[in-house]
C-alpha cells in the first residue's frame, strides 16, 4: 500500500482510504486481485492465529467488543491492512488512511480536526497510518492527544520495531501487536481462495501443484505478494488463451472432435508463472535433499574460503524462499566451528546478523546475511574451538573428572573453612602481571593441553601468549605432561 494513501482534505465519505477505493466494503472488479481478495470477515482472516484467539484484544477489536489504538507490527503482506479495515468496520466509525511517506504534521491534523467535529455527533474515527516508523518525533507527538483522548482510533502498521521507531507516549497510548509472516500453507490457502473465489478469478484459470508451489515460494510469506503473483500469470494465460484459434477455425473446416465438450479453463504451469513474474524456479525443496545439499554446499564453500561460491549457494537460499533465521543460525555456528579464534569477530558479525533477521527481516536482511557470509568466508579458518571442547568431552566421558582442587572450591558458606574448601587460593588480580603460578586443574589433568591454537589471523597471537601462560600458571615444577 506504499503511496497510494491520499491526503484528506475535509470530511470524506464512510470507509473511503485508498484512491477512492473502500477498504471497508468489496472492492469493485477492476481493482488488483490483492483488494479484491482482502478478507471482508474475521473468519477471512489467514494466519495470525496467536493474535485471533478467543477472548484476544484484536479479536474483539474486529468484532467491535473492544476500543484501544493498535500498532500492528510485521513483515509486508501479513493482514496489517486488513486489520485496520475490519476494526473500522466493527466500530461503525469512519475510515480515514494516511500514508506516513506522503502526510506531513498538517495532514495529521487535518484529520483530527474532521475526527473532532465528527465526535461531536456520536461518531467515531478510525485514522489508519501506514508505515508509522517513518513519521518524524514532531508528526508521532501531533497524534498523542487525539489518541489519548479518543478523538481517533489509531490503527497504525509498521514493518519495524514500534520499540525503536515509535516514541514512547505513543507505545503507551497503544496496544502493540507483532504480526507474523504467513506460513507456506497460509499462502498456498489465500492462492486457492483466490483462482476459486468469485470476487477472484472466480474459477477461470486452473493451476498446477509446482505452479502452485513456485508461487507459494516466490512470497516469500507476503500474501499480497503472491496475488500480485497469481494474477499476472493468470492474465497472460487468460490472454494466450483468447488469442489461440480453436479446433473448428484450425481444421480447414472440419468439425471440433468433441463439439459439446468445453475446452475448460487455461492451466497455469511453471513456464507460465516464470514468464509473468520474471524469475526461474529454484529447484529447492526445503524439506528434501536440495535443502540438505544446497546448505551443506553453502557451508562448505565458506569453509573453503570461496566466497563467490558461498553467496551463490546462499543467493539459491533467498530466491526459493529459505527461511532466514535458518540460515543465520547457521552462519553463526560455522564462525565458531571453522573460524573460531583465528578471527572472534566473525561470531560478533553472525550474531549481529542474526538479530537483524529477528529485528528487521526480509528482504532487507539479506543484506546482513551477505555482509556476515562474506565476512566468514574471508576470515582466517580453525577447528580450535571445536577441536578444543571435543577433546575436553572425550576426557569428561571417560571418566577423567577428579576432585575439584581444595583452594579453588566454594568458601561462600558457614563451615566452608572446615572443610578447607578455599584456603590457599591466590587472586591473580594481587600479581603485577596479573598471571601466577596455581593450580586450576583436576590432579589428573594437570598439564593436558585441549586448545592447540593454528598459526592462521588472530591464533597465531594467541599461540605465542598461550604458550607463556601455560608456563607461569603451570611452574616450572608442574607436573606436566604433554598431549
Amino acid at each position: 500500500m506504499d503511496g497510494l494513501f491520499d491526503p484528506p482534505a475535509g470530511a470524506a465519505p464512510a470507509g473511503v482510504g485508498v484512491n477512492g477505493l473502500s477498504l471497508t466494503s468489496v472492492a469493485p472488479t477492476t481493482a488488483p486481485l490483492a483488494v479484491r481478495m482482502r478478507p471482508q470477515t474475521l473468519d477471512e482472516i489467514v494466519g495470525q492465529q496467536h493474535l485471533l484467539g478467543p477472548g484476544s484484544p484484536l479479536r474483539r477489536l474486529i468484532s467491535g467488543s473492544g476500543a484501544a489504538s493498535v500498532l500492528l507490527y510485521g513483515p509486508p503482506g501479513t493482514g496489517k491492512t486488513t486489520m485496520a479495515a475490519l476494526i473500522s468496520r466493527a466500530t461503525g466509525g469512519r475510515f480515514e488512511a494516511l500514508s506516513a511517506l506522503s502526510a506531513g504534521v498538517k495532514e495529521v491534523r487535518a484529520v483530527i480536526d474532521v475526527a473532532r467535529r465528527r465526535l461531536v455527533d456520536g461518531q467515531q474515527t478510525v485514522l489508519f497510518i501506514d508505515e508509522v516508523h517513518r513519521f518524524s518525533k514532531t508528526q508521532q507527538d501531533a497524534l498523542l492527544d487525539a489518541v489519548e483522548n479518543r478523538i481517533v482510533l489509531l490503527v497504525a502498521a509498521t514493518t519495524e520495531n514500534p520499540s525503536f521507531s515509535v516514541v514512547a507516549p505513543l507505545l503507551s497510548r497503544s496496544l502493540v501487536l507483532r504480526l507474523r509472516s504467513l506460513t507456506e500453507q497460509d499462502i498456498r490457502e489465500v492462492l486457492q481462495r483466490a483462482i476459486a473465489d468469485p470476487r477472484g478469478l472466480d474459477g477461470r484459470v486452473r493451476i498446477t501443484d509446482p505452479a502452485l508451489d513456485h508461487l507459494v515460494a516466490v512470497a516469500g510469506g507476503d500474501a499480497r505478494r503472491a496475488l500480485t503473483a497469481l494474477e499476472a500469470s493468470a492474465d497472460a494465460a487468460l490472454r494466450d488463451d483468447v488469442g489461440e484459434p480453436t479446433d473448428a477455425e484450425s481444421t480447414e473446416g472440419e468439425p471440433p472432435d468433441d463439439p459439446g465438450e468445453p475446452a475448460g479453463p487455461p492451466l497455469l504451469d511453471v513456464a507460465d508463472v516464470e514468464a509473468a513474474i520474471d524469475r526461474a524456479a529454484v529447484r529447492y525443496d526445503r524439506d528434501g535433499d536440495q535443502h540438505y545439499d544446497v546448505t551443506s554446499a553453502f557451508i562448505k564453500s565458506i569453509r573453503g574460503s570461496d566466497v563467490d561460491a558461498a553467496l551463490h549457494y546462499l543467493a539459491r537460499m533467498i530466491v526459493a524462499g529459505e527461511d532466514p533465521r535458518f540460515i543465520a543460525r547457521r552462519l553463526m555456528i560455522h564462525a565458531s566451528e571453522d573460524i573460531g579464534m583465528a578471527d572472534p569477530t566473525a561470531l560478533q558479525t553472525a550474531v549481529a546478523a542474526a538479530q537483524v533477521v529477528a529485528l528487521v527481516g526480509m528482504p532487507e536482511a539479506k543484506l546482513a546475511l551477505t555482509q556476515a557470509t562474506i565476512h566468514l568466508a574471508t576470515a582466517p579458518k580453525s577447528a580450535g574451538v571445536v577441536s578444543a571442547i571435543g577433546a575436553a568431552i572425550a576426557d569428561v566421558e571417560a571418566g577423567k573428572s577428579g576432585a575439584v582442587p581444595a583452594h579453588l572450591r566454594d568458601s561462600h558458606y558457614a563451615g566452608a573453612q572446615v572443610l578447607g574448601s578455599g584456603i590457599g587460593y591466590r587472586y591473580p588480580h594481587d600479581d603485577p602481571d596479573g598471571v601466577l603460578a596455581q593450580q586450576y586443574a583436576p590432579d589428573d589433568l594437570v598439564g593436558v593441553d585441549y586448545y592447540h591454537p593454528t598459526d592462521h589471523g588472530h591464533e597465531r597471537e594467541i599461540g605465542a601468549r598461550l604458550g607463556k601462560l601455560r608456563s607461569i600458571v603451570r611452574g616450572v615444577t608442574s607436573r606436566a605432561r604433554r598431549r
